[in-house]
């Protein structure tokens, strides 16, 4: 097998142009058959195999910068630099990660698991290069989908403006996670559709070399003539007029011509734009036909292309609520940034197709969209994933909660997500958004709670939100009967003394095994469903302080600036200052990918660390402990 002797970028530098074919086969074969067994990322990845053959043979990594936008379509650029053995570790607890990471290999230069953020990263490459004065290549792979990001908008302006020397190439198949839409989707269906883009290019130039120089007004004229032809002609003028030289579009699957495309863009100065249409799923028939679902996968018959039946989770529970409370509520719209079968909307989509609005990858603009659907007298729910809101900061301070508008965030993979990792953790939202005034904070203790969560959103007037994980649901019974909680009460599930812990959010399942435990030992502390963040149930805040309590909470998101502090800060505010709050949450740094159990036991979120906080804070008289 010819991929067993690739075990660095310079050995395909040995192979010959038909050895480079037969190495996309058993590159895609490799792939197939291991994803089937680990999961993962396969139809983007089956996308790009050509084309990452094609710039590891041109370029020279690492001193070449190869950037991957997003990330996720790294595996073949991992194979190739080192790490195919490591493929039946992919993204298992301390294996091979699913994105780019530099502690891996010197290949990786960049890491990334977001969208849109390789070409500012390869502008930053780029310049400290030219100060440095360096002679290297800046190379970036970004999806059309990707390219709707504002940020990669910025950076393409500033490349263009700076004529940097960065090579930028357009992986264009017509897709993000979802179908991609939007204005510049449209554009660049118009180029796919041209003919032959570069010989209309050639011939036009050609022709104006050919007209002998006789001064500077023939010139002028001959300039005029170039600008109108290639206004005619050339179907790439969006990115010539931003500076770029473009070429294409070409075939992302043609490796000769790919080979070609590539060779030709190092020898060109200033910055270079190609751009490559490929099919996402190449190669494999399932993920060909839907490459939706093959986007992110889990372990799948190779053959039939089945894949084990899914139990219902909160983010399935969220899509069939929406529907119901999409009839009660006429003025409620759902809003995604480019993540309608990930959230769970494509069944609302098609029940209530006016009410969807899918904005492409543009998260600040889902966010601010959202605001001003709600000055009009709507009631959009915003459906994003915790670390994807991250992105649309700015916008939820200033745009929505500043003019306390009447806008829903749905946080979808809220708390540890498992294999994604890093990247994807939903680690933050409650410390970034408990700090904005206006800000509502919820987050249900099982999928029945949510429902009830979702209509008490409806019916709250101002910034409100919920947030739920990537989970299966827990199974317990759907009330039909849908009933708005009243905003900052907590719900005190068993009553106990001397200790009580305050759950906030799906991690009530882990606090109430701990108490089962400790139960059983005779201890009684008391449990608590906080559902609320912001505000805080202060009235059961302060009676547990004036009854003597010690307080253990728990929660799925960072210990710093979350619900436990939140809880510290209450009492501190009121003079409370002899509580003793111990706070059972996630650490100071990035949990890598792994999965939620494995994570969860890592940094403590256990019903043994719960369970052994409480015996620590129980007095104890003659050796037996007081309950």
């Amino acid at each position: 097998m010819l991929l067993t002797t690739i075990n660095d970028p310079q050995d395909l530098k040995k192979c010959t142009s038909q050895q480079l074919h037969t190495l996309a086969s058993e590159i895609r074969q490799f792939l197939v058959e291991t994803l089937s067994q680990t999961g993962g990322h396969l139809a983007p990845n089956l996308g790009v195999v050509e084309l990452t053959l094609a710039l590891h043979y041109v370029f020279n990594s690492p001193k070449d910068k190869l950037i991957w936008d997003v990330g996720h379509q790294a595996y073949v650029h991992k194979m190739l630099t080192g790490r195919r053995e490591m493929f039946p570790t992919l993204r298992q607890y301390k294996g091979l990660c699913g994105f780019p990471k530099m502690i891996e290999s010197p290949h990786d230069v960049w890491e990334t698991g977001h969208s849109s953020t390789s070409l500012s990263a390869a502008m930053g490459m780029a310049t400290a290069r030219d100060l440095k004065k360096e002679k290297n290549h800046v190379v970036a792979v970004i999806g059309d989908g990707a390219l709707t990001g504002g940020m990669a908008l910025e950076a393409l302006n500033h490349i263009g403006h700076e004529r940097k020397n960065v090579i930028v190439v357009l992986n264009d198949n017509e897709m993000s996670i979802a179908p991609n839409v939007g204005a510049l989707h449209n554009y660049l269906g118009k180029i796919r559709s041209t003919e032959n883009y570069q010989w209309a290019k050639d011939e036009v130039e050609g022709l104006l070399k050919s007209i002998p120089a006789v001064g500077g007004k023939l010139a002028s004229i001959a300039e005029r003539f170039k600008d109108s032809m290639k206004y005619l002609l050339v179907s790439g003028v969006l990115f010539e007029e931003l500076g770029f030289t473009y070429i294409g579009p070409i075939d992302g699957h043609n490796m000769d011509l790919l080979v070609d495309t590539l060779k030709t863009a190092k020898q060109t100065k200033g910055p270079v734009l190609i751009h490559a249409i490929t099919k996402k799923g190449k190669g494999y028939a399932p993920a060909e036909a839907d490459s939706v679902k093959w986007h992110g996968i889990g372990t799948y018959k190779i053959e039939s292309g089945d894949t084990p039946k899914s139990a219902p989770t909160y983010t399935s529970v969220f899509a069939d609520t929406m529907i119901e409370l999409a009839a009660e509520y006429k003025s409620l719209v759902a809003v995604t940034p480019a993540m309608p079968a990930g959230s769970g909307l494509i069944p609302f989509g098609q029940k209530y197709p006016d009410r969807l609005f899918d904005v492409g990858i543009a998260e600040q603009h889902a966010c601010t969209f959202a605001a001003g659907l709600a000055t009009q007298g709507l009631k959009p729910v915003l459906a994003i994933y915790s670390t994807f809101l991250q992105r649309a900061y700015d916008q939820l301070i200033h745009d929505v909660a500043r003019q306390k508008l009447n806008v829903v965030f749905a946080v979808d993979r809220a708390g540890l997500v498992g294999a994604d990792g890093e990247t994807h953790q939903g680690m933050y939202d409650i410390a970034f958004m408990r700090i904005i005034p206006n800000m509502v904070i919820m987050a249900p203790k099982d999928e029945n709670e949510l429902r009830h969560m979702m209509k008490t959103a409806m019916e709250y007037d101002g910034p409100i939100s919920y947030r739920y994980p990537r989970l299966p649901a827990r199974g317990v019974t759907l009330d039909k009967e849908l009933q708005a909680l009243p905003i900052g009460k907590a719900e005190i599930v068993r009553e106990g003394k001397k200790v009580a812990i305050l759950s906030f959010g799906h991690v009530f399942e882990i606090a109430e095994q701990a108490v089962n435990q400790l139960n059983a030992e005779g201890i009684r502390p008391m449990l608590v469903n906080a559902r609320f963040c912001k505000p805080l149930d202060e009235e059961l805040l302060f009676r547990l302080a004036k009854e003597g309590y010690d307080i253990v909470t728990v929660e799925e998101g960072s210990e710093m600036g979350g619900f436990g502090s939140a809880v510290i800060e209450c009492y501190n505010r009121a003079g409370y200052y002899g509580m003793n709050v111990q706070i059972v949450a996630v650490p100071d740094y990035f949990v890598e990918h792994g999965s939620v159990k494995e994570q969860r036991q890592e940094v403590g979120l256990t019903a043994e660390n719960i369970a052994s906080r409480v015996r620590a804070l129980m007095p104890i008289s003659k050796g037996v402990l007081e309950a």
